[in-house]
């Protein structure tokens, strides 16, 4: 286990390790699987419909971070065919109200961004 105290990790410094826990919990997919287990246990397959554009690759990879990091649990139960559920753990539940509020100003702000972006367009181009 790392040996570093709250006090010394800085994650706008290169070398803090808690820039990879940023990368995580900040990536699109996460937040996205964060939000579809904030309703609670699925399957696989559930998640792979309700994450919309993810690919089995792209889920395996997030869910296996997610798992590794403490976010997620993998449960196997033993019946044919095999059934693995996932869900949050303590600490991937504390995400949700967070990326909740990310989510709740990406579809505020929605608008007033695609504005921005095509008036910047128009200004590069021009």
């Amino acid at each position: 286990m790392l040996d570093t105290s709250a006090r010394e990790l800085d994650p706008y410094q290169a070398g803090c390790p808690t820039r990879r826990i940023l990368d995580l919990i900040g990536g699109r997919w996460t937040v996205l699987i964060v939000g579809a287990l904030g309703e609670g246990t699925a399957r696989f397959s559930e998640l792979l419909r309700r994450v919309d554009g993810i690919s089995q690759k792209m889920l395996t990879q997030t869910l296996r971070s997610m798992e590794r990091d403490g976010l997620v649990t993998r449960t196997i139960t033993a019946e044919v065919p095999v059934k693995v559920e996932y869900a949050l753990t303590e600490a991937g539940r504390t995400l949700t109200e967070p990326l909740k509020a990310l989510e709740l100003w990406s579809i505020e702000h929605f608008t007033g961004v695609a504005a921005s972006r095509s008036e910047y367009a128009s200004r590069a181009a021009g």
